[in-house]
């Protein structure tokens, strides 16, 4: 028998492979392409672990940063070459949230996984052509949608609505998954088919919250457009005589829509502060505001549950209600609460903004940005303490900004970008925008030439969010070459600055002696962050003092298998998560030269040949990896050293010892060992074998000690049984499965092998020693500081007539009213997103600005300002939280928002290690006069 590198490949198999890797990549990439050039709506897609689609990548020699592009081969450590493995079956169960019921076509899955971290996306000819390869599943097919009205993009719909019917009947609950694009007519036929009833004898109502809004009626209408949001309920209505029956409508027949009128908020605010009808629904302004159909009047006005007589109770104020989560949408929250809190937004969306609104501009979308959110902001003003579900809103988002539909954690400050921006072109007083050639400053003072540039940009740009949101910066670009010097002024909205990133990394990583030597150690270590596996591997080699004959052989650890070795030691340690298990087995120097044998556990149960027969076998604890000696090549040599590696984690004293290990020849069993003798890490492994260990057997019988030993396959899905003649034909590596018996369980300690420590685990953020934190000045110095361009940011020097990879400075030259600043905690790179917990030290009060402030006439206004709202993100990327702090604009306090709930909170807690986006409102002060001096206040001044 002649085994793979992968431990259960056999040659002739290997022969029979339908295409080399080389083929594989080339079919699969013109596939891709194929697919890509052919985009349409309703194309189906698959979903794929991630993990497997890397390890195939690895073997194709794919695309990816840990891979050669033009080899399938890569760098052992001692320089030899050697082929990546050929993965195994597709395996996508980690990804599917109901394990059990994979034969359904409803498959659900986890709501934390993160597309190109957990999971990939392949287009359905790709899909069968890889299931054709590998075999494996389940198959997890996602339909592609359009999403978006003014930017229209593809998406690939992963997460479709999961919907609650709750049959009025009797109560019961079952759960649907239905595009969010499907139609209502869609949704009837799926609840029908489920309930085996006739459509036109029930009705359905979006019932979220447990109260009904609205009928579902308007059969072409989606699930998008009636604001359904995910896991909420809605309603099965069936009348028990059968005769009432609802009045169905197609909008496109032109017919009055037949919605069922529900009551009405009976609040007298009204859409851009026009006037009301009794009925609650707006007139006036409102009607004008917006070019579409009562449909969507009547569902913004019902959504909800806005009714300010209903939930204002006496001594209630504004400002204090929660937003609900409507499944992830907790970065949306954060984001408006602290825009609503903000004092010149909130009087301006309070008044009547009607006549500002730009329903013209195509940078905008029509004004309905800016009325959805005047409508919301009304709302959380009035509603006393009673939390508001913004589906609208919502809505809205998922309409203009498709980034941010679906149902996936996204970044508050992204959307607080957005929002600025679209609500200044929603509300940009300018109709027709001038066209102005821009100029250069020829020599002219700077003051000069920033009040011509700001005037020219307000030209073009003049709304509420210009006049409190917007400053202006001077950026100064310089050739290396010709030292050309080029100007200009530009306005910002927000400041991003960078935090200033410690140099080191802390991992812990769990070491395995090969030898048995000693039990598994965790072992913490700093690391360079920038570096690679070499660092770790060398930084772990001083902290468990290597010999001098021995090296450690670095591995990743998923699901009680070994996913991959990172034998590659110049790869970045950025390739490595947090969350990740890293694992370093001691070996001998030479043991690429040697039979490596890397052993999986498998729970107790019988021992047999159908290891897997059972449903409930599964795999547990960490793997382990040993060496056999030169010249090993029998069933026995490998209970040697099996046995000889679990050594260590025997529970008792007992007579066997690890000096003493004999071999039957002629039945292939390991007949003794013992381990008298104390433990040490420091002995030397692997001697070869010779005369003296073959006398030193003791104690032992074939029957009662020899292991349960299956060669696997690296996913431990199928086996065939080591039997006692057989025999290793050259030196490659095993694969082998340990079937843990009740007698193995009570001989060794496996607690030994379980609970793997994370490489570095991430908590909430927490606040942090002052030896910890940076400052906020030092944050933004370290923006203002001059730096050369990077590579892919060359600037065209007019004078050289060439691309220059020039050094660029930053300096502050207007600031606005309204300070936003955003610490930009989140990294990427090629290889890895990250996030920075740095605690960064901001003031609270009189933050101090002037002597960043380059204009001369810097004196007119004031640069000190107040901290008035923070978004906080806590916990890592993919699986965090935001949340948010306001101080009320009543009162001098703080509150915390946290979705739905709101509490009071003290200015001592505020500073934390999760601020993220900060909010600053400038300190007024009396100006400096100057004779001649402007007076405007929105004037290009400093």
């Amino acid at each position: 028998m002649t085994i793979s590198n992968s431990g259960f490949l056999m040659d002739n198999e290997a022969s029979c492979l339908p295409c080399t890797p080389e083929e594989e990549k080339r079919i699969i990439k013109e596939l891709t392409e194929a697919a890509e050039s052919n985009l349409k709506e309703g194309n189906l897609y698959y979903v794929i672990s991630a993990r497997w689609f890397m390890s195939w990548q690895n073997y194709v020699g794919g695309d990816n940063c840990s891979i050669n592009d033009q080899s399938t081969s890569f760098q052992h450590s001692n320089g030899l070459l050697k082929t990546a493995e050929r993965p195994g079956i597709i395996d996508n169960y980690d990804l599917v949230k109901n394990k059990n019921d994979t034969e359904s076509n409803d498959l659900e899955l986890s709501r934390t996984l993160e597309e190109g971290c957990d999971y990939v996306l392949v287009p359905q000819e790709v899909w069968k052509k890889l299931v054709d390869w590998y075999k494996g599943g389940p198959a997890i097919p996602r339909r592609l949608i359009l999403q978006g009205d003014l930017n229209k993009n593809f998406i690939v719909e992963v997460y479709p609505l999961c919907l609650k019917v709750i049959d009025s009947r009797d109560n019961t609950l079952s759960v649907i998954q239905i595009s969010k694009k499907a139609s209502i007519h869609e949704l009837y036929d799926k609840v029908c088919a489920i309930h085996k009833l006739e459509q036109e004898k029930i009705t359905i109502w979006d019932y979220f919250n447990k109260r009904k809004y609205s009928r579902l009626t308007v059969l072409d209408r989606t699930l998008e457009e009636y604001n359904l949001q995910m896991d909420q309920e809605i309603l099965l209505e069936v009348p028990f005589d059968g005769s009432q029956t609802p009045a169905f409508r197609k909008e496109s027949t032109g017919n009055e829509l037949a919605l069922v009128p529900m009551q009405p908020s009976r609040s007298s605010v009204t859409i851009a502060g026009g006037p009301a009808l009794s009925n609650g629904y707006s007139a006036g302004h409102s009607s004008n505001l917006i070019q579409g159909n009562s449909f969507n009047s009547v569902l913004t006005d019902l959504d909800d549950g806005y009714d300010l007589l209903s939930t204002m109770t006496k001594g209630d104020k504004g400002g204090l209600a929660g937003l609900q989560n409507l499944g992830n949408t907790c970065f949306m929250n954060s984001a408006i609460q602290c825009l609503v809190h903000t004092r010149p937004l909130h009087e301006y969306f309070l008044q009547d903004y009607s006549e500002e609104i730009n329903k013209q501009n195509p940078l905008g979308m029509h004004g309905e940005l800016a009325v959805a959110f005047g409508e919301l902001l009304r709302k959380l003003w009035s509603s006393g303490r009673t939390p508001i579900a913004p589906r609208a809103f919502k809505g809205k988002l998922a309409r203009f900004a498709p980034q941010f539909s679906g149902y996936n954690q996204h970044d508050s400050q992204e959307l607080l970008a957005f929002l600025l921006d679209g609500l200044h072109e929603d509300l940009n007083r300018v109709k027709q925008k001038p066209y102005i050639e821009a100029k250069d400053a020829d020599g002219r003072p700077d003051e000069e030439f920033a009040s011509e540039c700001w005037q020219n940009h307000k030209a073009r740009n003049d709304s509420i969010i210009v006049d409190v949101c917007q400053g202006q910066y001077k950026s100064t670009l310089v050739c290396p070459y010709c030292r050309k010097v080029s100007v200009t002024f530009d306005p910002f909205m927000y400041l991003s600055l960078p935090l200033p990133l410690s140099v080191t990394r802390t991992m812990t990583i769990s070491v395995f002696c090969g030898d048995g030597s000693a039990l598994p150690m965790p072992y913490t270590v700093s690391v360079l962050k920038r570096g690679c596996f070499k660092d770790l591997s060398q930084a772990l080699n001083t902290a468990c003092c290597l010999k001098s004959d021995e090296s450690l052989l670095l591995a990743e650890v998923y699901e009680h298998r070994i996913f991959r070795y990172l034998e590659k030691l110049f790869e970045p340690l950025s390739m490595i998560k947090d969350d990740g298990h890293i694992v370093a087995y001691r070996l001998p120097k030479n043991h690429d030269e040697l039979t490596r044998i890397e052993i999986i556990h498998l729970g107790n149960a019988k021992g047999t040949s159908d290891i897997l027969s059972s449903g409930d076998r599964k795999l547990f604890g960490a793997p382990l990896v040993t060496c056999l000696p030169e010249g090993a090549q029998t069933a026995a040599d490998i209970q040697i050293a099996i046995h000889k590696v679990l050594a260590p984690l025997l529970r008792r004293r007992s007579n066997f010892s690890i000096n003493h290990v004999n071999t039957n020849k002629e039945n292939g069993c390991a007949t003794g060992v013992n381990v008298d003798r104390p433990v040490n890490s420091c002995n030397s492994q692997f001697e070869s074998r010779n005369h003296k260990d073959k006398i030193e057997l003791e104690q032992m019988t074939c029957g009662e000690s020899s292991f349960h030993l299956f060669l696997t396959d690296e996913k431990g899905l199928s086996s065939s049984p080591i039997e006692n003649d057989f025999i290793i034909k050259f030196d490659q590596s095993l694969k082998v499965l340990l079937d843990w018996t009740d007698k193995e369980k009570e001989l060794y300690d496996a607690s030994y092998l379980e609970d793997l420590p994370v490489v570095y685990k991430v908590g909430l953020a927490v606040k942090k020693t002052r030896q910890e934190s940076v400052s906020l000045f030092s944050c933004l110095e370290a923006f203002l500081k001059e730096e050369p361009l990077g590579p892919d940011d060359m600037w065209y020097c007019p004078r050289c007539k060439e691309h220059r990879q020039a050094t660029k400075k930053l300096d502050l030259w207007k600031l606005p009213d309204i300070l936003v600043v955003h610490l930009k905690r989140f990294s990427y790179s090629r290889y890895i997103k990250n996030k920075l917990d740095t605690f960064v030290n901001f003031p609270i009060h009189n933050l101090d600005l002037s002597k960043y402030v380059k204009c001369k006439d810097a004196g007119l206004q004031s640069h000190v300002y107040e901290l008035y709202a923070i978004s906080n993100h806590y916990g890592g990327l993919g699986g965090g939280h935001y949340s948010a702090y306001a101080k009320l604009i009543e009162e001098d306090r703080w509150y915390h928002f946290d979705d739905s709930h709101v509490s009071p909170v003290s200015e001592d807690e505020i500073k934390t290690a999760a601020a993220y986006v900060l909010f600053y409102q400038r300190v007024k002060v009396e100006p400096k006069t100057q004779p001649g001096g402007p007076s405007d206040p929105h004037s290009p001044t400093c």
